[in-house]
């Protein structure tokens, strides 16, 4: 018998995405592609397609609890990824069943608006998110417009806020560790910067990639919350999961008629590229 050792699990609260672009779906195939066992417990049901989503109705929170507390009582997790939870309630609830478990990291994806710009969150449950998630995050991954938005107060225009400010602001509320990603920013090349809590800042410079990309930001925090999953440490697993996505949006293609879907699978191509590059060069090969 094959002693096949098991992939890590890491369970992800997010809502579904028909297209497979976003959401829990873009969540399964990043942890899988990682081998990474995904448990995927459904937030809310989106109509949507490449282009934006149409309406967003979250699941009952007392069923989502029921799926995340079935599997728990079952299945040694190792990393929690949160993207987008659909209501107040089921930030709550979240929120309760984190307090539960500890010791286990949490990665948050803080998902306020749609690539299309439809609003996905409002105030009371960003103050909610804001109030009883972060201070349990081991990471949140906003964008630089997301940090300006989070922050923001009252009739405070979201632009007039630093980015500076907007961490400083971040940590005073209780976050632990920050990833800013730079790809809204008129740069030639996307900066990153992770704000740790000791005060270090760490820049990762990536590629950019002019086209338009339907679930970048999910790809890269799951690709956090998996290399996390295998003892990676921060530093490292924000690294390694800037080099997946980049290769994913490099390799991403077309489904419809709006955004590009990240290939999650792109090291398979280039595998088999490479196999048959090696295949030519040696014909006697077997």
């Amino acid at each position: 018998m094959r002693n096949i050792l098991s992939p890590p699990k890491v369970m992800t609260f997010s809502a579904t995405d028909p297209t497979g672009g976003a959401g829990l779906q873009a969540d399964i195939l990043t942890l899988a592609s990682m081998y990474c066992h995904p448990i995927s417990i459904t937030t809310a049901i989106t109509v949507q397609d490449t282009k934006g989503v149409e309406s967003v109705v979250p699941l009952d929170a007392q069923l989502l609890k029921q799926q995340a507390m079935t599997v728990l009582n079952d299945v040694s997790v190792s990393v929690f990824k949160l993207g987008l939870l659909g209501s107040l309630e089921n930030i709550k609830t979240v929120s309760n069943i984190l307090t539960s478990y500890p010791d286990i990291p949490v990665v948050i994806d803080p998902i306020l608006t749609s690539g299309r710009g439809d609003i996905l969150m409002n105030e009371e449950m960003k103050e909610a998110m804001i109030r009883l998630l972060f201070p349990k995050a081991t990471l949140i991954t906003p964008n630089s417009i997301e940090v300006r938005k989070l922050v923001c107060n009252g009739n405070e225009s979201f632009e007039n806020v630093s980015i500076k400010a907007g961490i400083n602001r971040l940590f005073n509320l209780g976050c632990r560790n920050i990833l800013v990603t730079g790809g809204h920013e008129k740069t030639k090349a996307i900066l990153n910067t992770l704000y740790l809590e000791n005060g270090e800042s760490i820049p990762y410079e990536t590629e950019r990639f002019f086209d338009e990309y339907h679930g970048s930001g999910c790809t890269l925090a799951s690709a956090i919350a998996g290399f996390c999953a295998q003892d990676y440490s921060l530093e490292e697993a924000v690294n390694e999961a800037m080099h997946f996505t980049s290769l994913a949006l490099k390799n991403a293609f077309n489904i419809g008629e709006g955004q590009l879907i990240p290939d999650r699978f792109h090291w398979i191509f280039n595998n088999s590229s490479n196999l048959e590059d090696e295949e030519s060069n040696n014909p006697t090969r077997h």
